[in-house]
């Protein structure tokens, strides 16, 4: 699709939403207050307000390959802070999906260098889980993967000290980890869903793993 193909689309999306609404720029543009926070893939087949029926406004978003939570990501920190401390969004959804690129990649072979270096928190996981995986046919493997890093990440969002402070604070924030589906168009919960501190330091109080696998210690998973 050409650039110019893409304004056209812009222009018909305003027309189409002023002739039914004329006020709608006016009252979008007086307030911004997003009720959730969405820690979402990159994938272009996800897009949050799609996906979840929001309209414009209702979601802050962070998009990510392999929607991770990387505590040295000065991008994705700036995000939740700003989302919990100023926006005060009281939930927080890292949402992974099927057929995850990034999720495939970290376990194939190696990608190209900057995303071979971002994927290494994903290959962690996938380490960490290896004897349970392994156990799985190759297109399963990767839907569990895709499970655990989801999973993984909502403990890595939890740690954060922005997330720590605000439930020390007496913050109602709660974290929840979702899987969308490619082929059904449906969000999956996991049930894997924070709301203080104390879960974040012993993962054992939330929900188990589907297999209830423990962590095991092995090489780098590769098909």
């Amino acid at each position: 699709m050409s650039i110019d193909a893409l304004l056209d689309r812009n222009r018909k999306w305003v027309e189409a939403h002023t002739r039914d609404d004329p006020d709608f720029f006016h009252r979008l543009a007086a307030t911004h207050a997003p009720h959730t926070l969405w820690i979402g893939c990159s994938d272009a087949r996800v897009p949050a307000n799609v996906v979840t029926g929001t309209e414009a406004g209702e979601m802050f978003v962070h998009r990510n390959i392999a929607n991770q939570v990387v505590a040295t990501d000065n991008n994705l920190l700036a995000v939740v802070q700003y989302a919990v401390e100023v926006l005060g969004v009281q939930d927080v959804i890292v949402c992974g999906h099927e057929e995850c690129g990034g999720i495939r990649a970290a376990l194939d072979a190696q990608a190209p260098a900057h995303v071979e270096s971002w994927l290494a928190h994903v290959r962690t996981v996938a380490r960490l889980h290896a004897e349970e995986l392994l156990a799985l046919p190759s297109e399963q493997r990767v839907r569990r993967l895709v499970e655990l890093n989801v999973r993984e990440q909502v403990f890595n969002l939890a740690r954060l000290p922005v997330i720590q402070h605000a439930w020390a604070a007496g913050t109602a924030l709660r974290l929840h980890g979702w899987v969308y589906g490619l082929h059904d168009g449906l969000l999956r919960n996991l049930g894997v869903t924070l709301d203080g501190a104390v879960q974040a330091i012993d993962p054992s109080l939330a929900p188990p793993s589907r297999s209830g696998h423990r962590r095991q210690s092995a090489p780098f998973i590769r098909d």
